[in-house]
């Protein structure tokens, strides 16, 4: 791409973010890596992968500056029906598999104790998942909204913010953006500052935390891309696959609060924008397709495994030199079963969807 016309061209054609989609990846590593290491250390600060949480806020930054890319153009004329109907097709298979393979793992887990909860209240829970209604029951799971698959959490905050968008965002013009991400960004200040960091929303102790989390993510997404805040840069995915992955290893202290608030407010949206304006190798775009592509089911089917490693840790208490022969491997295999999931089922059930989607509509262009 001709570097004097990267910022038009970005914003004026349907390209794909390839960069976006590689760095998307490694936010979903980091994910897997930190559910792993919270189990070996409780004390965040111990941690080094402390702050791998704050991929979710980068998620939603970058869902943001998409969805607005997307469909800024084109929902008023398809309406808010078909907006949600897309939407779900492209993101609800993997909750209902993320469920089925919580029920499944909850139920073969070796190292579990006896099952403690009754036919009737395990359907409700499953039933509740599949749906994306929170229901934090499972105290022995710290009360996730969703106890079978606890990272739907952030998919419940996403669906909010997508009927927002929907119905309100959509229509505002820039002013009122700002005005909301401003007091979005006062949000993310009293959170942190009231919880000490920005770990919250997944339990119904920090449940609201989650939506101060996406609310401004999401917000200044969209704002990045209305605002054309695209820089121009030729840093590259590896560049930036590696500041990003700095904000997750960065040391903890008692600035958390500070320190975490300041890197979602400032430090994620530059890295949208960084991400959006760089130029992309040959060598690193199929890196970037293949990050990109098992991102999403990577962090909707990795869970089940983490409470069979959660349980097996508790219960065998493993020693520290041992679990890197436990945690690599395990997180190789998670990634081979997220492509296999992509292959096999996401992308077939997604196609059928569509297909069917298409049949039901009357013959016109949208």
């Amino acid at each position: 791409m001709n570097k004097e016309n990267l910022n038009q061209d970005v914003v004026s054609t349907k390209q794909h973010f390839e960069i976006l989609d590689g760095l998307r990846g490694v936010a979903a590593l980091a994910v897997v890596v930190f559910h792993f290491m919270e189990w070996v250390f409780t004390d965040p600060g111990k941690n080094f992968i402390g702050h791998g949480f704050l991929a979710v806020d980068f998620f939603f930054c970058l869902s943001g500056f998409v969805i607005g890319y997307a469909y800024d153009n084109r929902i008023r004329k398809m309406g808010a029906g078909e907006f949600f109907k897309l939407r779900l097709i492209r993101l609800h298979p993997l909750v209902v598999l993320g469920s089925v393979l919580g029920l499944l793992g909850f139920f073969l887990d070796p190292f579990a104790g006896p099952i403690a909860y009754g036919t009737g209240k395990l359907a409700l829970l499953f039933v509740c998942s599949l749906f994306l209604i929170p229901l934090p029951l499972m105290e022995e799971r710290a009360f996730n909204l969703f106890a079978f698959n606890a990272p739907s959490w952030s998919l419940f905050w996403e669906y909010v913010a997508n009927v927002f968008y929907a119905i309100v965002l959509y229509k505002i013009g820039r002013r009122s953006l700002v005005a909301l991400t401003i007091l979005a960004a006062a949000g993310i200040c009293v959170v942190s500052y009231r919880a000490g960091n920005l770990l919250g929303g997944w339990s119904k102790d920090n449940f609201l935390d989650g939506g101060a989390r996406v609310a401004y993510s999401f917000l200044a997404g969209l704002l990045i891309y209305r605002s054309n805040w695209i820089i121009k840069n030729r840093l590259g995915f590896a560049s930036l696959a590696i500041l990003l992955f700095l904000a997750f290893v960065m040391p903890g202290s008692t600035w958390n609060w500070l320190t975490e608030a300041l890197v979602v407010l400032f430090y994620f949206p530059l890295l949208v924008s960084l991400g959006a304006g760089s130029s992309l190798s040959p060598q690193a775009k199929k890196v970037c397709r293949f990050s990109g592509n098992i991102s999403y089911p990577l962090y909707m089917t990795h869970y089940a495994a983490i409470w069979v490693f959660g349980n097996y840790f508790t219960n065998r208490k493993p020693s520290i030199d041992e679990l890197p022969y436990i945690i690599i491997p395990g997180t190789v295999f998670l990634v081979v079963v997220a492509y296999w999931v992509m292959v096999f089922y996401d992308i077939p059930v997604r196609r059928y969807l569509m297909k069917k989607r298409r049949s039901k509509q009357p013959s016109q262009t949208l």
